[in-house]
Order: structure tokens, then sequence, then C-alpha cells
């Protein structure tokens, strides 16, 4: 897929706020300094379009994005960030799981994770929530050019491997790094694929 235009549209307090559309949606969510904003701006190829932020845990807003006019790009707020007081966490916590459980536009939800750490009990558990949830999501693991190529695939592997333990048949995964571009075919072509899939019912 070829990226042409992607433009900011819109931030939303809650899933009602969202565009009144009909476009195909993709959310990217991910733990608190997963690196969501840099892969989001280099897959649009747009260096500012995501505000990266040295503070963990900046987005607290439905973000939507719209590519190519013919789709959305939507980043959540990052989930598991300590630093919150409990208030706004539980508000967060209602915000995403009421944009993913409700928005029909929504296809698929990527879930970002640290390549270089091992499983988190916060992101399993909201891998387990998804299946649990019978939502579309596939998984996206970041910051591959810090370990390298060969042990950033071995990592990711092992990483899928343990989600065995509850899972019979594993989601699609990438690896990627915001840094290299590594992984951005692979996952726009993952993102036409299912809006070619779609179009044609």
């Amino acid at each position: 897929m070829i990226i042409k235009t992607a433009e900011y549209s819109i931030s939303s307090p809650t899933c009602h706020q969202c565009p009144n559309d009909t476009k195909n949606e993709y959310a990217f969510i991910g733990r608190s300094n997963v690196g969501k904003s840099s892969l989001i701006n280099m897959l649009c190829k747009r260096r500012g379009l995501a505000k990266t932020s040295a503070t963990p845990g900046k987005t607290l807003m439905i973000n939507h994005f719209i590519i190519n006019k013919e789709w959305y790009l939507v980043d959540l707020p990052g989930y598991g960030f300590a630093k919150r007081s409990k208030t706004v966490q539980q508000k967060l916590e209602q915000m995403i799981s009421g944009y993913i459980l409700q928005r029909r536009q929504l296809v698929c939800t990527f879930v970002l994770i640290d390549v270089r750490h091992e499983p988190q009990q916060i992101d399993r558990e909201f891998i387990d929530w998804l299946g649990e949830s019978s939502i579309p999501f596939a998984i996206i693991f970041t910051k591959a050019d810090k370990l390298g190529p060969v042990k950033a695939r071995m990592a990711a592997s092992a990483w899928m491997e343990k989600m065995r333990d509850r899972w019979e048949e594993l989601p699609p995964y990438f690896v990627t790094s915001s840094e290299k571009a590594i992984g951005r075919d692979e996952v726009l072509d993952y993102i036409e694929s299912i809006n070619n899939q779609l179009a044609n019912g």
C-alpha cells in the first residue's frame, strides 16, 4: 500500500463522539512508552503526525487520522501507566473498552509490544481479553533495531510461543522498527488485504 495522504481528523473523549462515518478503522494500542506514536509516524511517513513525547501516557483521547481518504488509523491511549490516578486510569479503561467493544467500524486492533521485554502480565491480560471478546487483532513488536534483526525475530517468536498456553491459533504478528522503517510494508499490506477482503465482501 502506498500512503498518499495522512491527516489528523479528530480527538474524541468517548466512542460515541468518534466520526460518524462508515470507513474501516484500525486501532493501535499498547503499554505506555512502547513507541506507538513513532510507529504511526513511520507507517504514514509523517514525522509529526502523532505527537511523540518523552513523558509516557500522553495520549488521553481516541485520535483518528484519515489515510488516503479511505480508512482511519486510530491512536488509542496506552494502558497500565502507573503514575496516573485511579480515577483517570478507570476513565481511560472505560474509554478504551467502550471503543473496542462498541465501535462497529473497527476491523482490526494492533497491540504493540516492546520486543526487548519478556511477556508482561498486563499485555497478556489485554490480549486474552481481546480474544475472549472476539475482537480481531494482530500483534506488532516494536523497537527491533535495539536487538538487531535476528535477535528481534527470535524474541518475537518466543513471545508468541508462550501464548500457546491459552491459544490454539495464534494471531498474526509483525516485527518493526520505527527508526529503520522495518516492517512498514508488511503492516500496510496486511491492512490493505483486510480492506480488499471487506470491499469484496
